[in-house]
């Protein structure tokens, strides 16, 4: 089932631009791209939502939306304090394999992390990630605190029998720090899973067009992209003690 599941490692991250950049790159490649939102919470009805939002910067995608709760809260918190009736896993992995009937692609956003529950009986997206046994891509921050969420969301993953297929950086500074750039080598050791991209910093404010344009820059093929890590990293790795920068796999040259 061409089903991508896109998670993070917290909230504020990049989940959403990411998601629009795969579409993106999926559309650019010819493929039909669907985006299901699982569940938006803190958007009145009258904004738009994460799905709308990827549509306009990835252009023509079929965007749906399962559920929207007024307040900024996990999902099954905001459904309860709605009086609104919470979605399950099941809700989401019905919903995204309807759409997969009709599309090359469908793009499962969740809200905040993976384990994040949508309703009382503690269901997540991980759940509905294995109801469609679908691959599941990590998005997480460039900075200091990401290797240790990222590690946590992988082992969760592998404890739960489901694919990962990789790791995106979210949002890459213009200056990244030392943390960072170092990150680029210790984000693939701690997932054991390949960095499938960066965004740079900024990336939704760009017109749509430009985003459209450019977004197969920042991924790597395996997502419809010609990103490349190790030119990636090759630039932005910090030195060594000797002023060499270091290889992929950490070690001095």
């Amino acid at each position: 089932m061409p089903v991508l599941i896109i998670t993070g490692t917290g909230t504020e991250i990049g989940k959403t631009v990411t998601t629009a950049a795969v579409a993106a790159a999926a559309l650019a490649a010819g493929r039909s791209v669907a985006v299901l939102k699982a569940a938006q919470t803190g958007v009145r009805p009258d904004e738009r939502g994460d799905a709308a939002e990827v549509a306009r910067l990835a252009g023509t995608v079929t965007a749906a939306e399962l559920a929207r709760y007024p307040e900024p809260l996990a999902p099954a918190t905001a459904a309860r304090r709605a009086g609104m009736r919470p979605v399950a896993p099941g809700d989401v992995a019905e919903a995204a394999a309807k759409l997969a009937t009709d599309h090359d692609l469908v793009l499962v956003e969740g809200a905040g992390g993976l384990l994040v529950r949508f309703d009382a009986a503690g269901g997540t997206l991980a759940d509905a990630a294995a109801l469609l046994g679908a691959p599941v891509l990590v998005v997480a921050p460039a900075g200091l605190g990401t290797l240790n969420g990222t590690e946590l969301t992988a082992r969760e993953l592998e404890r739960r029998g489901l694919g990962l297929t990789g790791v995106v950086i979210g949002s890459w500074p213009a200056l990244p720090d030392l943390a960072s750039r170092c990150n680029l080598a210790d984000l693939p050791e701690v997932a054991g899973a390949p960095l499938l991209g960066a965004l740079p910093a900024g990336a939704a404010a760009l017109p749509p067009a430009d985003f459209r344009t450019t977004a197969p820059a920042w991924l790597a093929p395996r997502l419809d992209g010609t990103w490349d890590a190790e030119a990636f990293r090759a630039r932005e790795a910090p030195p060594t003690a000797e002023g060499v920068r270091e290889p992929l796999g950490g070690q001095p040259r």
